[in-house]
């Protein structure tokens, strides 16, 4: 067999050769570290990634806790404003009870002034009338000298009382 200096010859020597240049150069070692930065890399961010998660998931349960003291809040402003609203009708109804209990009163007390007032009429009349049919009964039955003596009576009386 002989030993010819062939392209395969020379193709297998340019490949050692670069074999050796990327030894000799540390490419492997270069390429050890660049992937090794590059593992740090990602599992930094990872970690990073993961900080944010529970960060996240931290402020998700406050916002949580937030919101449901601020349900609980609402709900004993609600609760406060219904009393209130309660208290308020009841004591607009108590108002509104005696204001008509009052105006009864009064208007019973106008009631019984009225009926007070008409019997006073009543009696006036009655008095005015029975005067007017005694004095015609009078006129009737009594004769002058009758009517004189029962005059000069009356107004004797009249002295009397005033004195």
């Amino acid at each position: 067999m002989e030993f010819a200096f062939d392209a395969t010859f020379f193709a297998f020597v340019g490949l050692v050769l670069f074999l050796a240049l990327i030894v000799y150069l540390k490419v492997p070692g270069m390429m050890a570290k660049s992937l090794d930065d590059r593992a740090d890399h990602i599992r930094n961010e990872l970690a990073e990634a993961k900080r944010l998660r529970e960060e996240a998931q931290h402020l998700l349960a406050e916002y949580q806790r937030k919101r449901k003291e601020a349900e609980a809040e609402a709900a004993h402003i609600v609760a406060a404003a219904e009393r209130e609203a309660e208290m308020l009708t009841e004591e607009a109804r108590k108002k509104t009870e005696e204001f008509v209990a009052n105006r009864t009163a009064i208007s019973e007390q106008k009631i019984k002034q009225a009926e007070a007032d008409a019997m006073k009429a009543v009696r006036s009349a009655a008095v005015d009338l029975g005067i007017a049919a005694a004095e015609s009964v009078l006129a009737k039955k009594a004769d002058n000298g009758v009517q004189s003596k029962l005059f000069e009576t009356a107004v004797g009386e009249v002295k009397n009382r005033l004195n």
